[in-house]
C-alpha cells in the first residue's frame, strides 16, 4: 500500500493561511516570495493579513492557496530532506489544485504555475458577469440523483450541470442563476437533504466557462510543462496521467468539465493508495477520504507540528 499527495481547491482559503509556516521555516518564505516576485504582488502580506474580501477574490484566492501548498513540499524536501517521489506514488488536486500537484511533482515550475493561477482566476471570474450564474451543494443523495435534478431544474436557454462529485452525499452543481435558484427550490423531490448556494462569484466547472477554456489554452501554450515525477489522477478523467500534451489537454478541459474527485480517489484505492495526505490549507480532502472510503486514511499538513510528525512517522 501506498500514499497519495492532494492539494486543496478554492474555498480551503483563509486570513493566515502559511504565517505559521514562513515563521518556522526558511523554505516556506522562500516560496511566498518566490510567487510575490512572479507576480509582481505582495501576495503573502494579503494571506497574513487580510482584507478576507480580496483574498478570496478567485485570481488572489487560487495563487495564494498554490504558494502554501507548495510551501509545504518545499519543507518537507529542504527541512525534512524527503522528495515526493520517495513517499507519494501519485498526486492529485482538486480543481486549481492541480496545478498545485503537478508543480509539487515537477511538470510545471513555481513561476509559470502561480501566474497561470492568476490568469486562471482572472479568466474564470470574467467568463459570465456576476450575478449571472453559481454554485450549490447538493446534500445527501447520489451523483446519479444530482445530475437528475441539475437536469430538471435547468430552464429554457440556461445551463445547470453537476460540477463537483466531491463524495457520496456531497455533489456540487454549477450554472445559470435562474437554474440554480430553481434547483434549491425542488431538491427535495429527489431527496436531497439540503441544496445550499455556495459563496462564490461564478459558475465554475460549467459549459459557461468556455472563454475562461480558451483563455488558459492560450495561456498553456506558452509554458513548459514536463513529466511529472509520479503521475497525476486528473480531474477530467479520475485516471492517472504522464504525457505533457495530455496534462496540457486535461488542464484545458478541467476549466469547464466536472472534478471527478470520488472517481479518482478511488482510482487512487485500486491503484494500491491506503492514505490521501493533503498538503496545503484547510483539511477538506483528508476530511473526505474516509467519506469516499472508510479503508482509507486521511492526514493533512499544513502546520509545523502536523509537518514534524508526519516526517517522525516516515
Amino acid at each position: 500500500m501506498s500514499k497519495a499527495f492532494v492539494f486543496p481547491g478554492q474555498g480551503s482559503q483563509a486570513v493566515g493561511m502559511g504565517k505559521e509556516l514562513a515563521d518556522a521555516f526558511s523554505s516556506a518564505r522562500d516560496i511566498f516570495a518566490e510567487v510575490d516576485e512572479a507576480l509582481s504582488q505582495n501576495l503573502f502580506k494579503l494571506m497574513c493579513e487580510g482584507p478576507e474580501e480580496t483574498l478570496t477574490l478567485t485570481e488572489n484566492a487560487q495563487p495564494a492557496l498554490m504558494a502554501v501548498s507548495m510551501a509545504v513540499v518545499n519543507i518537507l524536501e529542504k527541512e525534512g530532506g524527503v522528495k515526493l517521489e520517495d513517499i507519494a506514488s501519485m498526486v492529485a488536486g482538486h480543481s486549481l489544485g492541480e496545478y498545485s500537484a503537478l508543480c509539487a511533482a515537477k511538470a510545471i515550475s513555481l513561476s509559470d504555475t502561480a501566474k497561470l493561477l492568476k490568469t486562471r482566476g482572472n479568466a474564470m471570474q470574467k467568463a459570465v458577469p456576476v450575478g449571472m450564474g453559481g454554485m450549490a451543494a447538493v446534500i445527501g443523495v447520489s451523483f446519479e440523483k444530482a445530475a437528475e435534478l441539475a437536469k430538471a431544474a435547468t430552464l429554457d436557454g440556461e445551463i445547470c450541470v453537476t460540477a463537483n462529485d466531491n463524495s457520496d452525499g456531497q455533489i456540487v452543481i454549477s450554472g445559470n442563476m435562474g437554474s440554480i435558484d430553481k434547483a434549491v427550490e425542488i431538491a427535495s423531490e429527489f431527496g436531497a437533504k439540503r441544496c445550499l448556494k455556495l459563496a462564490v462569484s461564478a459558475p465554475f466547472h460549467s459549459p459557461l466557462m468556455a472563454p475562461a477554456a480558451e483563455v488558459m489554452k492560450e495561456a498553456l501554450a506558452g509554458v513548459k510543462v514536463s513529466k511529472p515525477v509520479v503521475p497525476l489522477v486528473a480531474n477530467v478523467t479520475a485516471s492517472k496521467i504522464t504525457d505533457p500534451a495530455e496534462i496540457t489537454q486535461r488542464l484545458v478541459e478541467q476549466v469547464t468539465g466536472s472534478v471527478r474527485w470520488r472517481e479518482s480517489v478511488m482510482y487512487m484505492k485500486n491503484e494500491g493508495v491506503d492514505t490521501l495526505v493533503e498538503l496545503g490549507s484547510g483539511k477538506v480532502l483528508s476530511g473526505l477520504a474516509k467519506r469516499i472510503d472508510k479503508e482509507l486514511s486521511g492526514l493533512s499538513l499544513n502546520n509545523p507540528q502536523d509537518i514534524d510528525d508526519f516526517l517522525k512517522s516516515l
